[in-house]
């Protein structure tokens, strides 16, 4: 049965995971990161987050308002667990220094699982789209993974905005203190 699942996942699932998993290393490590850059994979995963959501249950019934609710909580607690103190803000280049974390991949890896087992779900019991036992849950989730996400991406930008209001404009990076 799993040898037909996976012969059954269309090959542009494989290539984002690969996506991912190359995201993923990348943000284990510390770097300097433009913030268009920084916004690729909280985009990625909205798009993924959103794209379950209406593609599996659509927009209609509770399943919307359910993503939205886990979203909210996802992104305040991003918010307020994103630790602004180890950001250099560089605003010549407008990027910020970030310290290498598992947690991106780890959530990352979340969100593709949940996202590959519902449709698995949905493919072998196609009653579970109306099943509110099971959408609401799911649909929170993947609001909350997409919460987290765009909360620490929005968390970041603000700590930039700060040092770039205190102007804070010169070549080498700059630690802007958050308090």
């Amino acid at each position: 049965m799993l040898q037909q699942i996976f012969s059954h996942t269309p090959l542009y699932v494989w290539a984002i995971l690969g996506f991912l998993v190359y995201r993923g290393v990348l943000a284990s490590r510390t770097r300097e990161v433009t913030l268009r850059k920084l916004s690729i994979v909280p985009l990625v995963m909205l798009a993924l987050s959103l794209s379950g959501v209406i593609g599996s249950f659509g927009l209609n019934g509770a399943a919307p308002v359910a993503w939205l609710v886990g979203a909210v909580a996802g992104g305040s607690l991003a918010w307020s667990l994103t630790d602004t103190r180890k950001l250099i803000a560089c605003t010549e280049r407008s990027s910020v220094q970030r310290p290498g974390s598992w947690l991106p991949l780890i959530l990352m890896m979340a969100i593709f699982c949940m996202k590959y087992a519902v449709a698995v779900s949905l493919a072998i019991v196609p009653a579970y789209t109306h099943a509110s036992s099971f959408v609401l849950p799911v649909c929170a989730a993947y609001g909350l993974f997409s919460g987290i996400f765009i909360g620490g991406l929005l968390r970041t930008v603000a700590f930039y905005r700060q040092a770039q209001g205190q102007g804070m404009l010169q070549a080498n990076p700059i630690k802007v203190s958050n308090t």
